[in-house]
């Protein structure tokens, strides 16, 4: 049997006294792209912060490459990992926000290339190399110089791309990428993640653009109050929703 790339299970979370997961089981194959769908405030944006440990989950466990997250296992009991070793496992998951989180005094190459420099120890010269290459990647070959300001918010979004895949992540998550985005811009970055889709990149992707999600997707995820409510491929959940909760949410966001 093939190992999943990630596996949660019974995965709950709670801010104060409001719980945002609710028992989220949920499974994603090598090379498979799967999107979550529903409204706002469902738990999507939640669920991805949790597998990559942005957010402690309160209880379950949550795997990736069959390697337990931020937590280890010893006497039938789970025990926080340190901080240092969190930062660890998180390097193999690249993640990109809504909010592009570029640093605005350095140039898009060196937003690129400070991560392999500062955490990935990569030689200066060497992670410059690879930060080129990957601009070029993103169609931003002529921007190496360019500082934040001096670019639309695609070009930002492509930036904050090009920055998650310098550190060679086996799995990649993107939260609304382009919710931030005007209109015209949103193709751009679309256009970019579709590639990676096609390279066979394992991706999670919240979304609310729902063509985007048929096209890209291998499966997509319809999560509705902290609990996945239907799971299937594009065709199974956007064409032929079979729960009233889809329906109705699929009918207010085509």
């Amino acid at each position: 049997m093939t190992m999943a790339k990630v596996e949660a299970i019974n995965v709950r979370k709670s801010f104060g006294n409001l719980e945002v997961l609710k028992g989220i089981d949920f499974e994603v194959a090598n090379g498979e792209v799967v999107s979550l769908i529903g409204s706002s405030g469902s738990g999507k944006s939640t669920l991805l912060r949790c597998i990559n440990q942005l957010e402690t989950i309160d209880s379950g466990t949550i795997y990736v490459d069959g390697v337990l997250l931020g937590h280890v296992e010893s006497d039938g009991k789970l025990h926080p990992l340190p901080p240092r070793q969190v930062v660890h496992q998180r390097i193999g998951i690249g993640m990109v926000f809504q909010s592009f989180n570029l640093f605005p005094h350095m140039t898009a190459l060196e937003n690129v290339a400070i991560a392999p420099i500062q955490v990935g120890k990569t030689n200066r010269k060497e992670a410059r190399s690879r930060a080129k290459e990957l601009l070029a990647q993103v169609d931003l070959g002529d921007k190496i110089n360019s500082y934040p300001a001096q670019l639309s918010g695609g070009q930002q979004q492509r930036v904050a791309i090009a920055r998650a895949l310098a550190m060679n992540p086996t799995l990649m998550l993107f939260d609304e990428p382009t919710s931030a985005l005007d209109p015209e811009l949103i193709g751009e970055v679309l256009s970019v993640i579709r590639d990676l889709a096609n390279e066979g990149m394992a991706m999670v992707i919240v979304t609310h653009e729902i063509r985007f999600a048929r096209e890209v997707s291998d499966r997509v995820v319809f999560i509705d109050a902290g609990l996945v409510v239907e799971s299937g491929s594009p065709a199974q959940v956007i064409d032929e929703p079979q729960h009233a909760r889809t329906q109705s949410f699929l009918s207010r966001a085509r």
